[in-house]
């Protein structure tokens, strides 16, 4: 039985508020140099990825509204599958780059159904 698209929103806004709090104030070289942070970020993106393919796969109907939908669930698939080939300066980037702007699709997302519940 699937969770409400509430709770898989939720967990991917959870998720990504733990890497940007895990992240703060540090720079590339600390990440680099720092596996326990490596390790948490890569789990949460991995909670990310994994939570937008279950919300598409019961609610289709979100299908279209995160930009780089396919691509974040790509990435979780590669760290899962691939993690002798990630490269801690390609999930830096996405943390600096790309993660702000899924946050706030999230977010954003998340006040639309909410409002719809009521």
């Amino acid at each position: 039985m699937p969770r409400s698209l509430q709770a898989y929103l939720w967990d991917m806004q959870h998720a990504a508020n733990q890497i940007f709090r895990f992240c703060e104030g540090k720079q590339l070289s600390d990440y680099e140099g720092d596996s326990m942070l490596r390790a948490a970020v890569e789990r949460n993106f991995e909670i990310i990825g994994e939570a937008l393919a279950q919300a598409q796969r019961f609610f289709p109907e979100i299908i279209g509204r995160v930009s780089s939908e396919q691509q974040i669930i790509a990435f979780r698939n590669r760290l899962i599958h691939g993690y002798a080939t990630v490269r801690p300066a390609l999930v830096w980037d996405i943390v600096q780059a790309h993660l702000p702007e899924l946050q706030r699709q999230i977010a954003e997302l998340l006040r639309e159904f909410d409002s719809i519940e009521r």
